[in-house]
């Protein structure tokens, strides 16, 4: 495709943001891209563009020779992957922002792409504005790439930063978050973590070259953070922030996971608030790099998409060279975390799996620990998220074997065991 070559746009959906890139596409003539036709699903709805734009049949779209880009926005993971899997094999570039699609097909999408030699973009389906897909792919090679953490989800960073900030209980900041319309009417693929995890998916394939199902991933959400863990996090001069983190290890294997995380006041990701997203990098020689943008909404979701039609115009692709140009990383669970854990009564806490209690309260109606546990414990059982017991991991929470050793041997000269 030479740059100057008309794009010519087959559009699947026309909620928020199927609509958001109508408009900016209409205020963006210097990009030769003009949509042709859009795919609906419901067609008596009244929507703010020509009725002959529109059409309930998908094939109209899929089989027009002339749409050389099938750009697709719609919420339902299985039509999408039909939608995307049709196009490419049909000689079409895509360009998608379906992050669970993407996260439950990733094999199929990487194995199309190179069938096919067609691009798929999905710049738009992780942290909307921010370009991080790309930077991934393009700036950082593998053996320089430290640790990624980030904040992805903002509808969750918005109901943290209300419970923080305006000492909202959970229920509160969520409903205010549903009327602003940060939170969808069912929350609980935000809420819970589901989410953050399906864009932590493929944003590791692009980091790490790591290909694996989100199931493999342990992850919460914020569902069993209460107003106490707030109080306690505040008393020791944290935020609570729903953190998606990977790190590689002295193994050369790479620690992942979409947990909530004690954030120091001076932790960059300590600055993203409300609907925001943010991602700190840390590599080799550059030190740490911060990326911060809105993380939703129509028109920072739509730069997203017009961003990926724009490359289109120069024939880029991911190459995924993390994946296929280098010995891809692989995902662990051994190592440590240190985490907090508060709860309603001892008996649900199996005390036994800690390597060691740092700090505990027992005095209060609800208690709490510090302790350091084997990250396997979390991945093989879930009694940290059940019973109204709430996890979160401490600041740098990663750490492996042999600081285990010494941290282990320290505490038992203090206390005159050793």
């Amino acid at each position: 495709m030479d740059a100057h070559k008309q794009l010519t746009i087959g559009l699947f959906g026309f909620g928020v943001v199927g609509e958001g890139l109508y408009k900016v596409l209409q205020q963006t003539p210097s990009l030769k891209a003009t949509i042709k036709k859009v795919c609906i699903k419901n067609a008596g709805k009244k929507r703010n563009a020509p009725a002959e734009l529109f059409t309930t049949d998908k094939d109209v779209l899929l089989n027009d020779p002339e749409i050389n880009v099938i750009v697709e926005v719609i919420n339902e993971s299985e039509p999408a992957f039909e939608i995307v899997s049709t196009a490419l094999k049909n000689g079409k570039d895509v360009v998608s922002a379906s992050k669970k699609m993407i996260a439950e097909h990733l094999p199929e999408l990487l194995g199309l792409q190179q069938q096919t030699g067609r691009s798929f973009l999905c710049e738009a389906a992780a942290c909307a504005s921010i370009p991080v897909i790309r930077n991934l792919e393009e700036y950082y090679d593998n053996d320089l790439l430290h640790s990624i953490k980030a904040i992805v989800n903002g509808s969750t960073n918005f109901i943290l930063t209300k419970m923080f900030e305006d000492k909202l209980d959970f229920q509160q900041a969520l409903l205010l978050a549903q009327q602003l319309g940060f939170a969808e009417s069912d929350p609980s693929l935000d809420v819970n973590g589901f989410d953050a995890l399906n864009k932590w998916t493929f944003l590791l394939t692009h980091a790490y070259g790591i290909v694996a199902e989100p199931d493999a991933i342990v992850f919460n959400g914020i569902q069993d953070i209460q107003l106490s863990d707030a109080t306690v996090a505040t008393e020791k001069r944290f935020d609570v922030k729903l953190v998606a983190q990977a790190k590689k290890l002295d193994t050369g294997k790479v620690a992942a996971f979409v947990l909530p995380q004690f954030v120091k006041h001076d932790d960059h990701l300590a600055f993203v608030k409300n609907e925001y997203n943010g991602v700190v990098i840390e590599s080799g020689f550059a030190d740490k790099q911060f990326f911060y943008g809105k993380g939703a909404g129509s028109f920072p979701t739509a730069s997203a998409v017009l961003s990926d039609l724009s490359a289109l115009r120069y024939q880029y692709r991911y190459e995924y060279k993390k994946l296929y140009h280098h010995t891809p990383h692989v995902l662990s669970n051994d190592f440590y975390v240190r985490a907090y854990i508060s709860f309603d009564d001892w008996k649900y806490i199996p005390r036994e799996k800690f390597q060691w209690i740092e700090e505990w309260h027992a005095e209060s109606d609800r208690k709490y620990l510090v302790g350091v546990l084997h990250f396997a414990e979390l991945a093989e059982n879930t009694w940290w998220k059940e019973n109204n017991t709430s996890l979160i991991l401490t600041p740098d929470p990663v750490i492996e074997d042999v600081e285990v050793r010494k941290l282990k041997k320290k505490s038992l000269e203090l206390a005159g065991i050793v």
